[in-house]
């Protein structure tokens, strides 16, 4: 705490949209209305969510009253070292401003939300990019001279207000200013505070997210537990599915005792989101195929000393596989009532208010081509080809309207056709290949197959980057599990396909895969032909 001779300086940390702006103005209020010199300044963060705003605020500790007309001077950014606190509303964020300097073991609390905001550095890796949420909680411990570390986001929702009024809380609740709680709750609250009945919501929400987060910071021998029990619930939602499915789906019995119990929480969720992505002869398949993989992996480890982690991979990466995205489940999940709560939800639309949503598709000639017979598919895609510019056809659907969302479900309803499409006998085949190459590789050697398990990593995204995911995929499998080798070992096998499916997910380029190949005697991937389009050149003006 300052000594009373100098301000005491607290730099807010805040992503777009989180009302930092606001809250920075809400702690000059109170300082000013309380009799105390005040001032903020703030410098403004970096689109595409590559980094916050930040808002500097200094507050005098002493009231005016007793400076005998002095007036103190404020400095207009903050010192490296000199903070004696720091708020943020994001981890990394918060961890970043650690790296600059700003926090001193011996001086500064440091508050901040355990929640992430992904960066876009992390969303453009091909693989799983997110970085170690963990390390950025030690890192926080060893850089604050107390911390309080707890889901802003998480609270903000359930009190359905903004991450501002959290924050709010945790600064009044942490006694870093010396000004009682009521006079935080005042600037909440508005200028009428003698009428609680006639509390607006907005302010009524903002002040349950306010105690929320009072409570969270002002009872200090929870914090460890309260640490402990948000960061385990940031691992289950993490885990969630989507589209609506629950979080623990019931597995049917009579699937649940073909398999060990060790699989029986992942298998649960693979069979909800092929069973919910077709019919359940689909979702039959779907076990039909693990069995074939635990079969395998029982003749060569009986017991299941290793956990039955070949299954247990093969259950993630197969049913993302099976449920491919198309325009059928795009139109699905748009047109659910789950969709249309989640959005009311984020933009805090009441029972009354009329909330319009506009949804902008542009699908090509390959998404119409996915739902026809192979034949006229074919013929669709050559007429795409010969095209100067690749067809598509942009479309605003409004899903709040009764002709959007009759045209949505009307898409969604044609899952029926995607049986007979050509993408889907297309994805069907691929899946048996990586399947058999599976199957083969276990019964060779655990290790092979799990690592060829694993390359279902590959596939995600949709358009250009599915399509590169698979022909990865499936050139590994060709070239390094069953071409033949200098080193021909399953042993140095395995080996060679954990490091290319590494070098595949860094570069998204391919060219750190190509080196891998090459470095274990397989061919690189072969260069992809691209079509030659011809333009026709304007003729010039003639000279006048």
């Amino acid at each position: 705490m300052a000594n009373g001779t100098r301000p005491i300086t607290l730099l807010v940390c805040a992503l777009g949209g989180e009302g930092g702006g606001v809250l920075s103005e809400w702690l000059v209020d109170i300082a000013r209305h309380a009799g105390y010199a005040a001032q903020s300044t703030s410098i403004p963060g970096v689109a595409q969510r590559t980094g916050a705003t930040t808002y500097y605020i200094e507050v005098f500790p002493l009231p005016l009253a007793g400076l005998a007309g002095r007036k103190p001077v404020f400095s207009l950014s903050p010192v490296p070292g000199a903070l004696d606190a720091i708020v943020s509303s994001e981890l990394l964020e918060t961890v970043r401003q650690i790296g600059n300097g700003m926090s001193a073991p011996q001086r500064t609390l440091v508050i901040s939300s355990t929640g992430r905001t992904l960066t876009t550095a992390e969303r453009m890796q091909p693989g799983d990019g997110r970085a170690d949420a963990a390390r950025f909680v030690e890192v926080v411990k060893a850089f604050s001279r107390e911390h309080h570390l707890f889901d802003m986001g998480a609270a903000a929702r359930e009190a359905g207000t903004v991450v501002s009024a959290v924050m709010l809380g945790a600064i009044a609740g942490s006694g870093l200013f010396p000004f009682p709680r009521a006079a935080f709750e005042a600037v909440v609250r508005g200028s009428d505070t003698q009428a609680p009945e006639k509390l607006g919501a907005m302010a009524a929400a903002s002040l349950r997210g306010f105690a929320s987060a009072f409570d969270a910071v002002q009872r200090p021998r929870e914090q460890a537990a309260m640490v402990a029990r948000l960061l385990a619930d940031d691992d289950e939602t993490a885990h969630r599915a989507e589209g609506g499915l629950p979080l623990n789906p019931a597995l049917p019995a009579e699937v649940a005792a073909r398999f060990p119990p060790a699989l029986h929480g992942l298998l649960s969720l693979g069979h909800a989101r092929v069973l919910d992505y077709q019919d359940p002869a689909y979702a039959a398949l779907y076990v039909e195929r693990l069995q074939q993989v635990l079969e395998a992996e029982r003749s060569i480890d009986p017991a299941g000393a290793r956990g039955f982690a070949v299954t247990h991979e093969m259950a993630r990466w197969l049913a993302l596989w099976m449920a491919f995205d198309d325009i059928v489940r795009v139109a699905e999940l748009k047109s659910r009532a789950s969709r249309t709560r989640r959005v009311h939800a984020e933009v805090k639309a009441g029972e009354t208010d009329i909330v319009k949503v506009w949804d902008h598709f542009k699908p090509g000639a390959p998404e119409f081509a996915a739902l026809l017979p192979p034949a006229l598919a074919r013929r669709l895609l050559a007429w795409d080809r010969r095209r100067a510019t690749p067809w598509a056809l942009p479309l605003k659907v409004g899903s709040h309207s009764v002709a959007g969302m009759a045209s949505l479900r009307l898409l969604a309803s044609l899952r029926w056709l995607r049986r007979r499409g050509q993408r889907f006998g297309e994805e069907q085949a691929l899946i048996a290949r990586w399947l058999d190459a599976v199957i083969a590789g276990c019964r060779s050697d655990w290790r092979l197959g799990h690592e060829i398990a694993l390359c279902g990593r590959l596939i995600k995204g949709y358009g250009s980057t599915n399509e590169r995911g698979k022909a990865n995929l499936l050139h590994v499998i060709d070239q390094l599990a069953i071409a033949p080798l200098p080193d021909g070992a399953p042993e140095a096998r395995a080996r060679a396909i954990a490091a290319a499916r590494e070098a595949a997910l860094a570069d998204e380029a391919g060219n750190a895969l190509d080196a891998e190949l090459v470095r274990h005697g397989a061919p690189p991937r072969p260069v992809k032909e691209q079509p030659i389009r011809w333009m026709k050149r304007r003729p010039e003006a003639a000279p006048r």
